[in-house]
């Protein structure tokens, strides 16, 4: 709702009964329990008043003030009206936030009430991917629904929930009602329509109001009453699963099982639990070998599986991040074999290309080219390489992931590879090269023309130095007496020179140093960029309008004392952040986490990778490896209020 900033009219202060009556009713309406210390005696009215009183201060804050508040909704910018309450939490030195939002009859929570009042609402569960869809203004569809069943008792119809992610659970990220009776859901694979429909969100314009101004706050690390906030349930949701008919794709119908999920599926962002343990799942599937049909189905669904991951995982990078052409090793090793289904020993022993209808790779890639999937070419008369993928091809679009096998089967080799920062990962070893360029402004267009030079090209500095030099020889225009320097003539004088009191002067003497009038040529124009890759030619690059920018390294402070080590920035360098991520959680030996950087644009999300501890030098170290120049990073020391090179 709150995508487009609402109008909020003037705060004014909420009186003392006021506050404690919607405190009350906050309370009723969302069942609160009120807390009560375990040696209290329940007879004790005056312990059980101060306690009310306590629990009156959490949710709504002494400060507390409100304001009306207007914005509309929906393609038809239906208007709606309601109630903001804005003030701080005790304790805290956040300025003030917008803490809850009421419309109609509902209190909503905001994130900033739930970061500081853990389990006042249900909490339910969704991919990362999901989340960051859900945080651009869409709806929790039921299939995206996660850790259930069981779902919590209270997410009914109608009911307030939030929603965080599989990566960072205890950390509700969206707040909604409600369309249906989550509570009830049996099974969510299959199902269709709309689960909770979206209200609120950290990155919204509810998020990002403040008294001052300043944006919006980060989320913190992790909440700890939050961690504990699933039903316990496990046995019920291991005995929960479906053993049903295989799919057609080779995969098998589960309802969610286990409580966590491989890192294999974690990096694929896939919906849906971990499946068990691929000793387990042997009693699952039928461990017999398959016939050539279901072999060729599970190299076909492994291909379009690879190409969905790159696509999900590497949205910013050129093709996915992707090099074409790609070999007949790399696409084995990158888009097939990870993604096999091979639960069981007899079904790895099957999944081998010789013993597909195709028999070999090449064979294969000429089938998904006469599918229109792809463009292959034969290369050196021996091998058929990519040299292009059809990303809108409907069967890439209408594929559905399916469960992965555990890490420790061969089918998940490369993404440990990768993990590793091994050659699977491409940005490792990779050699770049950062090239400024100005594109000169309009007002330069007659000199550009009377050098026979492009007026909207794009140059460097060198270049358009001599462009300016072959102007003046051409006009003739260097000085007699002095070869320093250049006689003005009326296109130099009205391109170059304003008012200021040097250039008066100049005006006056009718001439103006070289060196001088080169720098404000070059000034009189707009940066632009480009990273290129390897051999790459800039010939060959789309350069982008601004300066070149700077991987950012931040240090900052958490949870009293902890120390975090934060950067972001790194995909215009062709760096995917979740490799990079899991190559500090081994180097660092600590945790990381990958985000969307608060604030950045939902479209086109900028991925921020955490890590725990004071480790600055051990990200600019993998950086490096990664072709990154010391001089294109730029370290923010938060801990100590300086800022560093």
């Amino acid at each position: 709702m709150f995508k487009k900033k609402p109008n909020i009219k003037p705060l004014s202060p909420l009186k003392s009964s006021e506050r404690r009556r919607t405190a009350d009713q906050i309370i009723q309406d969302f069942g609160i329990d009120i807390p009560v210390a375990q040696d209290a005696d329940p007879e004790d009215k005056a312990a059980s008043a101060a306690n009310l009183t306590a629990l009156r201060k959490v949710l709504l804050p002494d400060n507390t003030l409100s304001a009306r508040f207007t914005t509309t909704e929906g393609p038809d910018l239906k208007q709606v009206s309601g109630t903001v309450y804005v003030g701080s939490h005790e304790g805290t030195k956040d300025e003030q936030r917008i803490l809850w939002a009421k419309v109609g009859d509902k209190m909503f929570p905001s994130v900033y009430t739930l970061w500081h009042n853990p389990r006042i609402v249900p909490l339910l569960y969704t991919p990362s991917f999901v989340v960051d869809k859900l945080q651009g203004g869409a709806d929790l569809m039921t299939p995206g629904l996660q850790r259930g069943p069981p779902f919590p008792k209270k997410a009914t119809k109608g009911s307030i929930v939030a929603i965080a992610s599989l990566e960072a659970p205890s950390i509700p990220m969206v707040v909604g009602t409600c369309e249906i009776d989550v509570s009830s859901l049996g099974n969510v694979q299959g199902m269709k329509g709309h689960a909770v429909q979206t209200f609120h969100w950290a990155g919204d314009e509810l998020w990002s109001w403040s008294t001052n101004g300043n944006p919006g706050i980060d989320p913190p690390a992790s909440i700890d009453a939050w961690d504990d906030h699933v039903e316990d349930g496990l046995a019920t949701q291991t005995a929960g699963i479906d053993l049903g008919d295989e799919r057609d794709d080779g995969g098998v119908r589960l309802v969610p099982g286990s409580a966590e999920r491989s890192e294999a599926e974690k990096a694929q962002g896939l919906e849906g639990e971990e499946i068990p343990s691929n000793k387990d799942f042997i009693d699952i599937v039928d461990d017999k070998e398959l016939t050539t049909k279901e072999i060729d189905e599970a190299f076909k669904n492994a291909f379009l599986y690879g190409v969905r991951h790159y696509m999900d995982q590497h949205k910013n990078q050129p093709h996915y991040g992707l090099d074409f052409p790609l070999s007949q090793s790399n696409v084995m090793s990158l888009l097939v074999q990870p993604f096999l289904p091979t639960y069981t020993p007899a079904r790895a022993a099957s999944l081998q290309i010789k013993k597909s209808s195709w028999k070999k790779i090449g064979k294969f890639i000429k089938y998904l080219d006469k599918q229109g999937i792809l463009k292959s070419k034969d290369r050196d008369g021996h091998e058929t390489v990519i040299m292009d993928i059809d990303f809108t091809d409907r069967q890439i679009e209408a594929f559905v992931p399916y469960r992965l096998p555990k890490k420790e089967t061969p089918a998940t080799a490369a993404p440990e590879a990768k993990a590793n920062g091994s050659s699977s990962e491409n940005s490792v070893g990779q050699k770049l090269k950062l090239v400024s360029l100005l594109r000169p402004k309009e007002k330069l267009a007659p000199i550009l023309s009377a050098s026979k030079a492009d007026p909207r090209g794009l140059y460097t500095s060198h270049e358009l130095k001599q462009i300016l030099v072959t102007y003046i020889e051409s006009e003739n225009l260097i000085s007699p007496k002095n070869k320093r320097l250049v006689t003005l003539n009326p296109e130099l004088a009205n391109s170059l020179l304003g008012s200021s009191a040097v250039d008066n002067t100049a005006l006056a003497s009718g001439t103006i140093p070289r060196d001088a009038l080169a720098e404000r040529f070059v000034a009189a124009c707009s940066p632009f960029h480009t990273i290129l890759r390897n051999d790459a030619d800039i010939a060959d690059s789309k350069p982008k309008a601004g300066a070149p920018p700077k991987i950012q390294i931040v240090l900052e402070t958490r949870s009293g004392n902890k120390t975090v080590t934060k950067v972001h920035g790194v995909e215009p360098y062709y760096i995917a952040p979740q490799p990079l991520a899991d190559e500090l959680r081994k180097t660092c030996a600590g945790s990381t986490s990958v985000d969307k950087l608060m604030g950045s644009s939902p479209k086109n999300p900028v991925m921020e990778v955490m890590v725990q501890g004071p480790q600055k030098d051990a990200i600019i170290k993998a950086l490096e490896k990664r072709g990154v120049n010391r001089n294109w990073i730029e370290v923010v020391d938060k801990t100590k209020g300086k800022k560093k090179g």
